[in-house]
């Protein structure tokens, strides 16, 4: 009775999480393949763009006369599907976040920037009926749902460009920011040394150049505020020729950020229609030095990719900002090298009878020109040293110019 119970019990479990990782399918970007997943994409753009397009149609006064009605069906209908949306990512956290616990799964949802997104894209909608008082204040926070378009980004090859180059030139980007604000706080406070007595009433404080400085070095130049005496004019000359140069500062980090991606694009590009590609797979153990870092940030020889990762029974098509598991099967790509002579090693198993078995490897007078390359041991493979004591059963790589007993030859 027992073992029935917990057999019924642990099929029940593995329903549930085939239940949740199906669901996760859906709610998820990307999984092209299922049609209920197309399906739900497509309905969650459809209701975002009429969410938007109501929301902005109805700041006319005469449409929201006619149709004003329709315009609040569209945004109470609308603001439903991003509220069961939210709560079905939720609940799908765990698949989300494999590692974690299920409380730690969906913490670390509510707190990633996607699902504060999500939240306020319909919590501003219902809070009216709970604080009235507040209405004007969280209406103003309904704007937030417009950050969900970056959804779409996901379907075009375009958009993941732009975002890939904003994260990998992040920090070049917020220093180019940091230049810039330093450069404005400075400007402002010189143009208020020199213009404060001409002109009291226009720059009254320190603070009061940030708007002029802004305007001047964003080479924007509204006029509405500008120094009228000789030296302010001659430090404005100067702000405005340093605006220019520093404006290009961040357009040149993303300009060359755009060529590096579409450099990188159209190598794999390269890749992808060459006939002659070698490829091997590689499972992470929790020693490799790839775990636990992304992709972009490790070190992968020149000619060679990540073309595929396999993770917990899922195909993972690899970008810059996936981290690698300890237990990952990553397919490796490599570009042939063009007339290459082919490398041809032997394989050796060790019977009970082989002179090798029980001996060190630096105890071994091994044949001129032969060298041990690797030694597989059951399922795991052992580096080749000195102190390592072969054993019986042990298939052993090496190259080797002259016969060995037992050889069975491979080409690479």
């Amino acid at each position: 009775m027992k073992n029935f119970v917990g057999d019924n019990v642990v099929e029940n479990s593995k329903s549930f999480e085939e239940f949740r990782k199906k669901l996760f399918r859906i709610v998820s970007v990307g999984y092209l393949g299922d049609l209920p997943s197309i399906a739900y994409d497509v309905i969650g753009t459809a209701a975002l763009i009429l969410n938007l397009a109501a929301a902005f149609l109805s700041t006319f006064a005469e449409l929201n006369a006619s149709y004003g009605a329709l315009f609040s069906e569209i945004e109470r209908w609308t603001v439903l599907f991003f509220a069961i949306d939210y709560f079905l990512r939720a609940f799908c956290a765990k698949c989300l976040f494999p590692n974690k616990s299920e409380m730690e799964a969906i913490i670390a949802y509510i707190f990633s920037l996607s699902a504060i997104i999500d939240l306020l894209s319909f919590i501003p909608y219902y809070l009216p009926f709970v604080f009235p008082t507040g209405a004007a204040a969280f209406r103003m926070f309904r704007v937030a749902r417009i950050f969900r378009l970056f959804r779409i980004n996901a379907y075009y090859d375009s958009l993941n460009v732009i975002t890939e180059v904003i994260k990998n030139k992040a920090q070049q980007l917020l220093s180019s920011v940091f230049i810039i604000a330093v450069m404005m706080l400075a400007s402002s406070l010189c143009m208020y040394s020199l213009e404060h007595d001409a002109q009291p009433e226009v720059f009254k404080n320190a603070f009061s150049g940030i708007w002029w400085s802004a305007s001047t070095l964003l080479t924007v130049g509204y006029g509405d505020i500008y120094p009228v005496t000789v030296l302010g004019k001659a430090l404005g000359i100067l702000i405005a020729f340093l605006g220019v140069g520093i404006v290009a500062i961040p357009t040149g980090i993303i300009s060359a950020g755009f060529v590096e991606q579409y450099t990188k694009l159209k190598r794999m590009g390269d890749y992808a229609k060459s006939i002659d590609m070698h490829f091997i797979k590689v499972i992470l153990s929790t020693r490799d030095k790839w775990v636990d870092k992304k992709i972009r940030d490790i070190d992968i020889p020149h000619g060679a990719l990540i073309a595929m990762i396999q993770r917990r029974g899922e195909v993972i098509i690899p970008n810059g900002n996936i981290v690698l598991e300890a237990g990952d099967k990553v397919v490796i790509g490599a570009q042939a090298i063009q007339n290459d002579t082919p490398l041809n090693l032997k394989e050796v198993t060790l019977g009970d009878t082989h002179p090798w078995v029980d001996h060190f490897i630096k105890d071994l007078d091994f044949p001129r020109q032969t060298q041990l390359l690797s030694i597989k041991r059951g399922s795991r493979t052992v580096i080749p040293k000195g102190g390592v004591k072969l054993q019986r059963g042990d298939t052993i790589v090496v190259i080797s110019k002259v016969h060995l007993p037992d050889e069975d030859e491979i080409t690479v």
